[in-house]
């Protein structure tokens, strides 16, 4: 199979190595390392795909869905852990979690204060110890937001469609807080750029194995972005735990504009497949002109993390039906962590949506 839609990459991805992270206090293997965007680049080179290197577009397109305080944060985070003398005291050297902000703990806590030190800011941000930062790992975040913006200014400019051959992924950012082994929301930052071009209502499918938390708290309150998600049940104990299910509906303005498809572990490709197909029922009854597709492909049957059992047929299945509605298209990568087969499922889902008539 060839790609004809450009793909937007950059090098600059590898700077962010975070080498594993802690799961229930363990420190385990890392599966989103630079190896994961390199092969990202060259699978798609020898698909025969256009790719365009990312430029720089600073912090507007972050903090367009991102609060201040919060990039603010991110910027120092690892310049501030090397000052205070973690590279030797405890011997860290990456920027992990210490203690978090929960709401009981965090009661009276002013946010007109910051804290002392940046072990503890941390705590007011992170959601999990799974999710470190290294000394490129804000350069990385934001070059991953520049090439889902650039990816949504080739679609603004006419292409059908763009996909952003990103890394880190995303959709677990939320306007202030990171974890999932996202740092910035990619796909946010790509909706938003649509509806800043001229896009009157923007979509964003969500294909991930794992709903996308930071997309969903994003527009929660907005009827100008759809959100909508298949990914298996939050209610199994599968990641993000704590949201994601089918009554999480959106508030304010934005009620009745966030969908959650909640599926069961171990479900195949029917039943995958109609999920995403009352997704497109709801982007259809949205009205959107334009659409974000989250592309994580760790849904796949082999994948490592793998809560669904999703093959390569039922990918290329979604890229058809996400191509019949006809809409200017943005992919954004997110999961996958299966190395053998991260390229080949990610074509078979922008293959199936290029031929599909």
């Amino acid at each position: 199979m060839s790609l004809l839609m450009p793909a937007v990459w950059t090098e600059r991805h590898r700077g962010h190595e975070p080498h594993g992270g802690y799961w229930l206090g363990v420190r385990e293997v890392g599966d989103e390392e630079p190896e994961r965007g390199d092969l990202l680049a060259d699978g798609l080179r020898s698909a025969g795909a256009t790719l365009v290197d990312a430029p720089d577009f600073g912090l507007d397109p972050i903090t367009a869905v991102h609060d201040a305080d919060f990039v603010d944060f991110m910027s120092r985070a690892y310049p501030s852990w090397v000052a205070e003398g973690h590279l030797t005291d405890p011997g860290q050297p990456h920027v992990v979690g210490y203690l978090f902000a929960t709401r009981g703990f965090a009661a009276r806590c002013r946010t007109d204060r910051r804290p002392a030190t940046i072990r503890a800011e941390l705590g007011l941000y992170a959601m999990d110890t799974a999710t470190l930062m290294s000394e490129g790992t804000f350069d990385a975040a934001c070059s991953a937001v520049h090439a889902a913006v650039h990816a949504a200014n080739l679609v603004a400019a006419g292409e059908r469609a763009a996909y952003a051959a990103v890394r880190p992924p995303g959709h677990h950012a939320g306007p202030a807080f990171f974890g999932g082994s996202c740092y910035f929301n990619n796909s946010a930052a790509a909706a938003q750029h649509l509806r800043a071009a001229g896009h009157r209502r923007v979509a964003i499918v969500d294909i991930d194995a794992h709903q996308g938390n930071g997309t969903q708290e994003i527009f929660w309150d907005r009827d100008d972005v759809l959100y909508t998600s298949v990914h298996v049940d939050p209610a199994q104990g599968w990641f993000p735990h704590l949201v994601g299910h089918a009554d999480e509906r959106g508030g304010g303005r934005g009620e009745g504009w966030n969908h959650n498809e909640p599926i069961p572990a171990g479900s195949g490709d029917e039943v995958w497949l109609a999920g995403i197909a009352k997704l497109i029922e709801s982007v259809e009854r949205h009205g959107s002109d334009a659409l974000v597709v989250s592309l994580g492909v760790d849904a796949a049957e082999h994948d490592p993390a793998a809560p669904l059992m999703i093959t390569p047929a039922g990918f290329r299945e979604a890229g058809g039906v996400l191509a019949a509605l006809d809409l200017p298209t943005v992919f954004v990568q997110e999961g996958g962590y299966d190395l053998t087969r991260l390229v080949p499922l990610v074509l078979e889902v922008l293959d199936g949506f290029e031929h599909s008539r």
